[in-house]
């Protein structure tokens, strides 16, 4: 069962959440707007900027999320929004971690072509 405040997966028995302490058991949800991110926009941006292979992945899960809950698959939806978030994140490390090491790369081969 998922944390319908932090969104957080605990076990089924579970009467409170592991993440936030909130009291999970016995809730009850009664036609409430489910709002969970999607990272679309931010996928884009990864994709273009900074890692096309992570972005692409981190562009399929975040186009799942809204169909998952339009399909009433509030788990399947916080699952792909968490996955599209994470390939995000490592599209923005992989393109920074890049950029500085070209950087690097041309600043050696700058110092090294002045020197001759």
């Amino acid at each position: 069962m998922y944390c319908p405040y932090c969104g957080t997966e605990n076990e089924d028995t579970a009467a409170t959440c592991t993440n936030c302490n909130e009291n999970i058991q016995n809730i009850e949800v009664v036609n409430e707007t489910i709002s969970i991110p999607n990272y679309l926009v931010q996928s884009i941006i990864i994709t273009i900027l900074c890692c096309l292979p992570f972005g692409i992945v981190s562009i399929i899960y975040a186009a799942q999320v809204n169909g998952e809950i339009t399909a009433g698959n509030i788990e399947k939806a916080m699952d792909c929004s968490r996955k599209a978030k994470l390939w995000s994140w490592w599209g923005f490390g992989v393109g920074i971690v890049t950029t500085i090491v070209w950087g690097v790369i041309q600043v050696a081969f700058g110092l090294y072509a002045n020197n001759f």
